[in-house]
């Protein structure tokens, strides 16, 4: 959705709220503009934030992202839109896309503000991602694991079943990001022992990059440049 000019330029100075929704998921969310681009948050946690979208901007800067065998890429909590809206616009990528995201309140605020300006091929799915990747046949190439309940991964994409399911659908030579929140000690200290424990013993070749506030996980740390 096109913001008039003196919205856009007054939201380098401060940060405007557009608009609130709420769903069982997330009973607070709110887009705002910043910066000249959408923001999705919650109460407690920034969403999507286009291609200013930092955790994710960062990680694929430092990704060999041609070293990927395929375009074929699955999102794993859509947001607004902003991985595969900065792959396509910041980093001039040609990818296919499969989006899961559980929350319609989500997937129409997605709709409304930033996905008509994504010219790449883009499927969305309503549903639990945890289920699709039990029921999914097909296979990708990069896979983005952004998942969170305001700023909280649920327990259940931490088990090692899911885990597995998804290195199931990595193509030979794929990689998955897995975002990890890291903005307090504890926060730090939970990431690092899901590394450790479970992260690591299902990707052996796996590393993980401090973003700032996030650790992205890497199942393979020869994407690295």
């Amino acid at each position: 959705m096109q913001q008039p000019w003196w919205k856009v330029w007054l939201s380098y100075l401060m940060e405007l709220h557009v608009e609130s929704a709420a769903s069982s998921y997330n009973p607070h969310l709110y887009v705002s503009l910043k910066n000249g681009r959408y923001q999705l948050s919650t109460a407690h946690a920034v969403y999507s934030y286009e291609d200013l979208y930092s955790n994710f901007r960062r990680a694929f800067k430092v990704t060999d992202l041609d070293k990927l065998p395929g375009g074929e890429v699955l999102v794993m909590g859509l947001g607004l839109g902003s991985i595969p809206l900065m792959l396509e616009q910041t980093f001039h990528k040609d990818y296919r896309y499969t989006a899961v995201e559980v929350d319609e309140a989500v997937l129409h605020l997605a709709q409304k503000y930033v996905l008509d300006d994504l010219e790449s091929s883009l499927e969305v799915i309503q549903a639990d991602a945890y289920v699709f990747v039990e029921q999914c046949s097909t296979t990708f190439d990069l896979i983005c694991m952004d998942i969170f309940l305001d700023d909280t991964v649920p327990t259940k994409f931490e088990e090692p079943a899911f885990l597995e399911n998804l290195r199931d659908l990595l193509n030979p030579d794929g990689l998955l990001l897995y975002n990890r929140l890291a903005a307090s000690k504890k926060d730090k200290r939970r990431s690092r022992l899901f590394y450790e424990r479970q992260f690591l013993p299902v990707f052996p070749e796996a590393t993980f990059l401090d973003v700032g506030g996030n650790y992205i996980l890497f199942s393979r740390k020869t994407m690295l440049e």
